[in-house]
């Protein structure tokens, strides 16, 4: 069976407006990033909204979750920003899905500065989304975490267990 993407936005698909000096939205370059890594694996491919995370509404999320909820398939990748990401993966762990993999993940550079974290962050979903069970996951730099127990260090840039107190 195929496995599902969903894109969401992020830093992961921002572009730079050279006149403006800004980010921005145009598409998403997850096509073309597939493509690049030579991916074989069977992929049903869905933009949902193209935004920041920072702007990302309950609306949005309820979105993503509907869309986790009526896929076919049991092994979902998201791509997020990762300033929310954490939100987002609790709420789709809270809503009750069951028997599918979620995996959300992102990037620190965008693509398209051409030395971005964000391929290496989706062949680690795709493989991680094949392998785990199921379960609510984040996956960046390598490493999975657990939905409940994960945050973004805003320090070091890196995502970490988080750790009791």
């Amino acid at each position: 069976m195929a496995l599902r993407v969903f894109v969401t936005g992020g830093t992961f698909d921002k572009d730079y407006d050279y006149l403006r000096g800004e980010l921005y939205f145009q598409d998403t370059q997850l096509p073309e990033m597939l493509r690049l890594g030579r991916c074989t694996v069977d992929i049903n491919l869905r933009t949902l909204m193209m935004i920041d995370s920072l702007e990302m509404t309950e609306e949005d999320r309820e979105l993503i979750v509907r869309n986790c909820k009526a896929c076919p398939e049991k092994q979902i990748v998201i791509t997020h920003g990762t300033d929310t990401m954490v939100t987002t993966a609790e709420k789709i762990a809270l809503s009750g899905i069951e028997n599918k993999t979620v995996v959300l993940t992102g990037a620190m550079v965008p693509y398209k500065f051409g030395s971005s974290d964000g391929f290496f962050n989706l062949g680690s979903a795709l493989a991680f989304a094949q392998t785990l069970p199921p379960g609510v996951y984040i996956v960046m730099n390598g490493r999975y975490f657990n939905w409940n127990n994960v945050r973004k260090n805003r320090q070091t840039g890196f995502f970490e267990e988080t750790q009791d107190e």
